[in-house]
Order: structure tokens, then sequence, then C-alpha cells
């Protein structure tokens, strides 16, 4: 797996200040890298299955793995699991102490905790106790569905969630725990961005951002990218998961490019293309389609780079000229270019190959 950089380029956003809190390997907070988790969709009693996706996920980036717990059995997956892998593991608890305490036991390396479906405080103080031997972070989550369940008061899903999430941080202090990262999720984008920006003024504890239940491509990507966009420019975030109904290598591509799209990280090669118009005399769409598809297998083995794929000389290389390499289409031919100067004339059906031929050489 190759490691994604942890560059944080030089850009006008002032990071949130929030002590660090180690997850196996990963530091989240304290001015480190944002990193990006996904969380399994598989049925964690299977080994092998859940093996494989993680490997497929660690292959295309991601940084911190999460996986339900759903029964004892589950919970006792979680060592041999943990063996086969490289990057961190999270278990995802609910409701039972138990399974909290197994998880432990199998030597995880962060529980996901709702304090709220934790019924009983002698319950949550075991849990705790727990982690605090093995020195295992908890995310303490909390989202807008179990408080607004949960309250008779008429208030904003947001304050609702900082004020229990706020509770709760009180009962893991009172036991001198302060491995916490904060989550505050809700399927409303403002709902969510209003809670994060209220908890800022509150504690020093790193936040996992995210919009929960985001939904499919591309709605549910739409919405992630907007609420993490305005979190994240506003310096609020220290590890992220885009939420969506769709394969988990999807979510992990999706964090990096938001994260690229801010210049918070680096992930590869980026794609500049332009919408095409009346001018435009080569199939973008066709081009762009095929060139994403050669770049799949080897765009964690490239240095960062930003590709253009232009339909005119309006376009490219003009206002492409930033662009590390690129290709402008014409009506018989194009040109491939590097930094805004022309290398050479191409025919059109061979532009994807010149271009994939010409980013190779990039070291």
């Amino acid at each position: 797996m190759r490691k994604i950089p942890h560059k944080i380029i030089n850009y006008p956003i002032k990071r949130r200040n929030t002590r660090p809190v180690k997850v196996g390997n990963i530091i989240i907070g304290g001015n480190a890298p944002i990193s990006v988790q996904s969380m399994t969709k598989t049925d964690t009693r299977d080994i092998d299955t859940t093996v494989s996706q993680i490997k497929s996920l660690e292959k295309t980036g991601c940084e911190i793995i999460r996986v339900a717990v759903p029964d004892i059995e589950a919970a006792k997956c979680l060592g041999e699991i943990k063996k086969q892998i490289i990057i961190p593991l999270v278990a995802d608890i609910h409701f039972s102490y138990g399974l909290a305490l197994e998880a432990i036991k199998q030597g995880v390396d962060k529980l996901r905790l709702n304090p709220g479906n934790i019924s009983s405080k002698k319950h949550l103080s075991m849990i705790i106790s727990a982690a605090a031997e093995k020195d295992i972070a908890i995310r303490v989550g909390v989202n807008a569905g179990s408080v607004k369940k949960n309250s008779k008061l008429k208030t904003q899903n947001s304050k609702l969630m900082v004020d229990e999430c706020l509770k709760y941080i009180k009962i893991f202090e009172k036991h001198k725990f302060y491995n916490i990262i904060i989550a505050l999720k809700s399927s409303d984008v403002l709902s969510t961005v209003e809670a994060y920006r209220q908890m800022t003024t509150k504690c020093d504890y790193p936040f996992h951002i995210g919009i929960t239940e985001a939904g499919p491509l591309p709605e549910g990507l739409i919405k992630s990218s907007v609420g993490l966009g305005i979190l994240l420019s506003e310096g609020i975030g220290d590890t992220i998961r885009v939420s969506l109904t769709a394969p988990p290598e999807e979510e992990v591509k999706a964090g990096f490019q938001i994260l690229q799209s801010l210049k918070l990280r680096e992930y590869g090669p980026e794609i500049i293309s332009c919408p095409t118009c009346g001018r435009c005399k080569i199939d973008i769409i066709a081009i762009v389609t095929e060139l994403k598809k050669q770049l799949e297998s080897i765009a964690l083995q490239l240095p960062p780079m930003k590709i253009a794929v232009m339909g005119c000389e309006v376009n490219g290389p003009g206002e492409a000229k930033e662009a590390d390499i690129g290709v402008a289409g014409g009506k018989t031919s194009g040109i491939l270019f590097c930094k805004g100067k022309i290398i050479k004339k191409v025919k059109k059906e061979k532009l994807v190959q010149e271009l994939i031929s010409k980013i190779k050489e990039v070291e």
C-alpha cells in the first residue's frame, strides 16, 4: 500500500487547535494531517470477506477502518481481522457494554460509542476503565436522530447534539479519560455544520466529521462535499468519512478529493476538464472516461499532478497552463502540452494513449 502524502500545502486555512489522539499508528488532531476513513459493508462475522474489503480499501488509501459489531460472535472475530490488516481497526458498538469490553480484549485501536445507547453509568464506567488500561481511543458519537428521539425539548438538533455530547464528555473526564474524538452527525447539512461550530468553543478534542446517511451517488456525494467543505474551509475537522450508499472505496476516493480540492492533502493525479460546448470537436466525455479508467490502477503510484483535458484552443492550453500535463482537441487532431508549452500534435484517437505515456514519465 502506497502511503498517501502527508504534506499540508501552504493554504490560508487555519486549522482548529486540538489535542492529539493516537489511533493505532495514526494521530488524529494536534495538527496531524486530516485522515480519511471508511466503514466495511460486510458481515464482520465473515472474516475472509471483511479482510478482503479492508485490503481493497488499504490499496485505495483508507487510513482507518470501522467495522460493525452487532453481537458477540462478531466481537470475537475482531482479533483475527486485526492480525490480517495494516490500518487501525475501530469497533462500532451500540447498546451492549459487553461487546465493547470484548472488542477491547480483542485489541481494537478505537471504539465508536454513542454513550446514550449504554443505559447504565456503571457499564459505561467499565468501558472507560478498560479502554484506559489498554490506552485506546473512544469516539464519542452523538447523532441528531438519537437525541431528537430521546428529547422532549423543542430545540434545534445542533444544540441538542452539543448539549448531549458535553454531558457525556463530563463523564469521561470525571474518570480522567481524555483519549476522546468527538462526532456530531446529522443527515442535515446545516444542523451538522452548526453543531460542530458550537462545539469548537466548548472543548479541544479532535473532531470526526461527516454527514451521516448522506445517500446514494451523486446526491450523497454532493451533500457530503457541501457539508465537509464548509467545515474544513473553517479549519474544523481532524478525520473524515464520506458516508455513501456506495462501495466504501468510493467513500475514500471522495474524502481525499474533498481534501485535495482545499489543498489540505494530496492524492495522486487531479483531472481538470472543460464542460464542453459548441466549439468542441472531440468527445471530451469519452476521453475523460477512458483516462480515468486507465489511471485507476496506477493513480496511487503516481506523484500528485494536475492533468487537463480541454476541448478547444479557448480552454487549453491557455486556461490550463497551470496543469502539469494536458491535451486540447481540434477538428481532426489535438495537442499534447506540459506546463502550457505545446509538445506535439496528436491524432485524436491517440490522445489518451499519448497522455498516459507522458504521465508515466513524470517522477
